[in-house]
Formats: structure tokens, sequence, C-alpha cells
């Protein structure tokens, strides 16, 4: 059966760690200083260091910031088309094997022996859920009957895609977690498909996505209304609607306002507003 989380064990705000490099450790240390408690990332050296979000941690558990126990840690398997050179699991072996081979080294990064979440980091097709997905869902399954990772989900992924998984009456995911474009409704027909069957959805890119609903005068003037900016006004929008947003700025400043914004009461007519912003 599959094991959805509650709103209480759900991240209501993700710190992601994509593209930071050398800056990892740093910002990671500096993320779980802020306040955040929920880390994405994903062991893909091409986009993600890993390893250097384990030394943030082991720093903010040194530090006596944090401890292991308040925090949801998540991380993804990548296909070795989505990868570098630099391939966290043997490129022949099975893609079973593979996705052993990746969660192992993920928790010997993170330093701990089990992951909250566990994502698949997009399917193997842009046009529908394949055989290959299938062995690689089963192979996660079996790391989280195995107490490796506590929930599973699924990130990059469309309806179509969801839809061929029920169909097919596999597990569905606990978390999906996809780029959040206001040009296609925020996502709104794989974010309904969740919300239908309690599936947490997850935002990425809703800022760097969105630059121009950023600088929309609706916008702006809300934000001047509510003594706040146009990304905190975004980012309680996404919660409003049940979404989990993941931040990923490098700014102090910006941690904390991101925080901030969950502090934010948006006025009935602004949830209307934000969506026909979208257009």
């Amino acid at each position: 059966m599959t094991q959805m989380p509650s709103a209480s064990s759900a991240p209501d705000f993700l710190y992601g760690t994509a593209w930071k490099e050398d800056r990892t450790a740093a910002l990671t240390e500096r993320a779980l200083c802020m306040g955040f408690r929920a880390i994405d990332t994903a062991n893909q050296r091409k986009h993600y260091s890993e390893s250097g979000v384990g030394e943030g941690l082991a720093a903010a558990y040194g530090a006596g910031i944090v401890t292991r126990a308040d925090l949801f840690l998540q991380t993804k398997f990548t296909y070795q088309r989505g990868q570098d050179h630099r391939l966290p699991y043997d490129p022949d072996a099975s893609l079973s094997v593979q996705v052993a081979q990746s969660l192992a080294s993920s928790l010997e990064h993170l330093g701990t022996d089990r992951v909250d979440s566990f994502l698949l980091h997009g399917p193997s097709s842009h046009e529908e859920w394949t055989d290959a997905d299938t062995e690689v869902w089963e192979a996660m399954r079996k790391e989280r009957d195995a107490g490796r990772t506590l929930y599973l989900g699924v990130s990059n992924i469309s309806l179509q895609h969801l839809e061929q998984m029920e169909a097919a009456h596999s597990e569905l995911p606990a978390f999906v977690q996809n780029r959040c474009f206001a040009r296609l409704g925020w996502d709104r027909e794989v974010r309904l498909f969740c919300n239908q069957r309690k599936i947490i959805y997850q935002g990425f890119s809703l800022l760097t996505a969105n630059r121009e609903v950023l600088k929309n005068a609706q916008l702006i003037a809300l934000a001047a209304r509510l003594n706040a900016t146009p990304a905190q006004i975004v980012f309680n929008f996404a919660r409003t609607i049940d979404m989990s947003p993941i931040t990923g700025t490098s700014s102090a400043d910006h941690m904390r306002e991101d925080l901030d914004s969950f502090a934010l009461t948006l006025p009935p007519d602004a949830l209307q507003a934000i969506e026909s912003i979208a257009g």
C-alpha cells in the first residue's frame, strides 16, 4: 500500500541545493540557520553536490543548529542520460542495482541511514511510463520497504505519466515535484490529479520560471498592499493552494524573507487574481 505523508510530516517549504557546486556546504548550513528544515538534493553530480549537502548537514549538527530528527531529507535517483561521467552507480549493472547503489551512495553522502523521501528524477521517456520506469519504481519500493527511505516520489512528470502509472495499478508516488509555470496555470492539471489522490505537490522554479509574473503590476500592487515582496506573495500563494514550494536562493536575506512569507494572509480575491495573472 502507498504510504502517504500527513500534513504534519510533509515539508511545507524545501531548500533546493542544485547548481551550488563548492558553495553547497555553506549554503546548506546557512539555510538551516535561517530556519529551513527540509533539504532537497539528488545523487546527480552534473547539477548537485550531494556530498556538499552532507558536509553542510554535519556542520549544522556539530554547531547544535539542528539534529537529524529535525530534518526532512529528500534525494533522487537519476537515469544515466541525466548524469555526466561522475556516476553514482555501475552503468553496466541492471537498473534495479543502479537504484540500490545510488541510494546507498546518497545515504553515505548525507551521513544518515535513511532519507525521508526518494524521488525518481524524471521518467525515462517524455511520452510514456516505460518498462524501465516500472523496473526502477519497483526497485525504489524495495528500498522503501527495507527502511532506507520513508516515502517515494517522482519529479519532472506529466499528467500522462501519472495516468499511465495509475492505469497499470502501480503504487502512486507520495510526492510529485515539478517545475511550475504560471502560464500553465501553475501546473494545474498535475496539481488536480495530486490533490484528488492526496499526493503532495512540490513546485520548483516558482520565481525563475515566472519572471514575467513577478513584474506584473497587479502582483506588485498586491505586494505593496500587504507590505511584502512579489516573491513572498508567490510563495504564500503556493502554500495556500497546497503546494510545497522549493527555493534555491543563496541570499540569507531572501531565505529569511521566503520563510516569512508564511506569515502573510492573502485576501480572498488574491488567489483568483494570481491565477488570472498566469493567463
